[in-house]
């Protein structure tokens, strides 16, 4: 059983659900749902109810806010991927090591990864991330440049992309 607290932070895109356990950073995810069914797949699989601690992940608000801001290229709190596993981590893992400001397809995260033929697998890894932002799966585009879905919310990837890209030092 993991002990996890929560807090709601408001952010361009939407409200913010952070989920800290006693490792770190457990859960980033916009609610585009009532907190109460947001928090359903998160009470099964930490076997416990999160509590809700209006101080905990301030690290986590602050450097969402920097990043919104422009001022935030990578975010720097500790990570608890201790409910991913498998090629899944691999993935993400991968996905952390794109630039701010730039993107990679789907087979070349697979590569990343360590499988060079599982570019779907690399798309349910970006659908399913527990740590959307700070894992930046936006940074993840179709082969042929395309943007993709961002969970049936392009808009919001192509928002962030946006402000990546404009936000980027010159010359880069």
């Amino acid at each position: 059983m993991t002990t996890a607290t929560f807090r709601i932070h408001p952010t361009p895109i939407g409200d913010a659900l952070l989920l800290r356990s006693v490792e770190g950073l457990l859960g980033l995810e916009i609610l585009d749902a009532p907190l109460g069914a947001a928090l359903e797949p998160w009470v099964r699989a930490l076997h416990a109810v999160p509590e809700h601690d209006e101080a905990s992940n301030a690290d986590v608000a602050d450097q969402l806010d920097e990043y919104f801001d422009g001022k935030r290229r990578r975010f720097d709190v500790p990570l608890d991927l201790s409910l991913v596993t498998g090629f899944t981590r691999a993935a993400l893992e991968a996905i952390t090591r794109i630039p701010y400001g730039e993107t990679a397809s789907y087979g070349e995260v697979a590569i990343a990864a360590g499988t060079a033929r599982a570019h779907r697998a690399v798309g349910t890894a970006c659908r399913l991330t527990p740590l959307s932002l700070v894992v930046p799966v936006h940074r993840v585009v179709r082969a042929d440049g395309s943007i993709g879905e961002y969970g049936g919310r392009p808009d919001i990837k192509r928002f962030l992309l946006d402000l990546e890209r404009s936000n980027r030092p010159a010359g880069v």
